[in-house]
């Protein structure tokens, strides 16, 4: 067999999606069959975004609507961190009990899971709906952005709970090794979003346009379809999870558990998230609509890259936590070093296409000639940062595969909150480099983030981590 065919068969297998034993065999073929439907899964997740920019972009007094998008999707970070906490502690204790062979200990600790954030989710949703417009204002926008986006906000806001549960059972099925069916619900999730979005903005025939507002109606709507498909296939017993209706009443001992790791990866997403609002917000005050457009605009475009990487170190955190739970400690470290050369890898590369084609991927997302030169004075900074970037991702899924999610809590607290936070404030202000400090920081305290969290890996305190 040639390198080409075998390589068409490996992504062929990951697409499929067919369940192996990831605790056994070639560790290579693992982290590939495991990170090709992970990385595609957080690329499709990104695309939401994109989609949105696009069409927004192309709106009368787009600066107004890109920002709007682009502060909601800052605010919504919150909501991002506590589902990606949630699905982490699902993810960690389902692969270990998938590891121990016990699929349905995996389902129940799923659908406690669930519970949790479904009980969660409700309060923030109506919060974020009542008070949408002072969400707006709160994060620098103008009196007229916050006019025109507060019903964007809303029905973001407000249907926050399938952004929950998408990230959630897709934690789930990450757990269990079957990256394919959550790369597949934001196959279909995409493509509803991006036939509905245009439909919705413009209008069509009989249907009206609804502008802004009808970029929030077709994510809504697309996300509550990629969730309808995640539950059919959690529940028709075709998969080594299945969950049964049964295992949502509350076990108070499991919700225990998971929030013991929940509870600190929440804190941990949350404290990057809080600092990523603190800083569209310095731009804001400091650039104005078009210096928040442009570094909007260019930070949709880095989380398009950045989160297929982010999916590939996904792949880290299941081995780890199926290799530590059939007690193979060597082969759950080995893992987390091969992921990372697959990452550091794609990173420069992306880092590569940056630079050569930021101009040309910038001016197709917006007309606007300041939002497009503040766009690209902040991709070129950002991007100097993405090789470590790739090394933090996968060394802190480690730590979160392994359960240990105190360990990239502090090392988040101290990196973001107390380093990068003080540093763009001084950068902006005191030295009145304005928007510019800030993208300066944001390399410069990642960077650092990466170097601190590889001595701790080095350390191996993760290895003992019980589940």
């Amino acid at each position: 067999m040639t390198k080409v065919t075998r390589a068409f068969t490996f992504l062929k297998q990951a697409i499929k999606g067919e369940e192996m034993d990831y605790t056994t065999g070639s560790m290579n073929k693992a982290v590939v069959l495991l990170a090709i439907p992970m990385m595609l899964e957080m690329a499709l997740e990104s695309v939401f975004a994109l989609v949105d920019l696009y069409f927004v972009g192309h709106l009368p007094n787009s600066s107004h609507a890109i920002q709007t998008v682009g502060l909601t999707e800052s605010v919504l970070t919150i909501i991002y961190s506590v589902a990606i906490g949630m699905s982490m502690a699902a993810t960690a204790v389902v692969a270990r009990r998938v590891g121990e062979k016990d699929p349905m200990a995996a389902a129940k600790a799923g659908a406690q899971a669930i519970l949790i954030a479904i009980g969660f989710n409700t309060i923030i949703s109506i919060l974020g709906f009542i008070y949408a417009r002072e969400i707006l204002l709160i994060m620098g926008a103008s009196n007229e952005t916050a006019d025109q986006g507060t019903t964007f906000t809303r029905i973001m806001m407000g249907g926050s709970i399938v952004i929950m549960l998408l990230f959630l059972i897709n934690g789930i099925f990450r757990g269990a090794g079957n990256a394919a069916i959550a790369m597949k619900s934001l196959w279909i999730a995409n493509l509803a979003n991006i036939v509905l979005c245009p439909i919705l903005i413009n209008g069509l025939g009989p249907i009206p346009a609804f502008g802004l507002t009808g970029a929030a109606i077709a994510t809504t709507t697309g996300r509550s379809i990629g969730v309808i498909y995640q539950i059919y296939h959690l529940c028709n017993g075709k998969h080594l999870l299945r969950i049964r209706l049964s295992y949502f009443k509350p076990h108070f001992e499991q919700i225990k558990a998971l929030l013991k790791i929940a509870t600190p990866g929440i804190f941990q997403f949350i404290i990057a998230s809080c600092s990523w609002i603190f800083l569209a917000q310095l731009v804001a005050t400091t650039g104005g609509d078009a210096g928040s457009a442009g570094y909007q605009t260019a930070l949709r475009l880095m989380m398009f890259f950045l989160l297929p990487a982010w999916g590939m170190s996904n792949a880290a955190a299941t081995l780890v936590g199926q290799n530590l739970g059939a007690a193979k400690v060597d082969r759950a470290y080995q893992s987390v070093i091969t992921t990372m050369k697959y990452n550091v890898t794609y990173m420069a590369g992306v880092m590569l296409f940056t630079f050569i084609a930021g101009p040309y991927v910038i001016s197709f997302f917006t007309n606007d000639k300041q939002v497009q030169d503040v766009a690209l004075q902040a991709l070129y900074i950002l991007c100097a940062g993405y090789i470590f970037y790739g090394v933090e991702m996968v060394l802190i899924s480690t730590f979160n595969g392994a359960g240990d999610t105190w360990t990239p809590t502090w090392v988040n607290f101290f990196g973001f909150w107390v380093f990068q936070i003080p540093f763009a404030y001084l950068l902006a202000h005191y030295f009145n480099m304005g928007p510019t400090g800030v993208f300066i920081a944001i390399p410069v305290s990642e960077t650092g983030i990466a170097i601190i969290a590889y001595i701790l890996f080095k350390k191996g305190k993760w290895k003992t981590i019980k589940v």
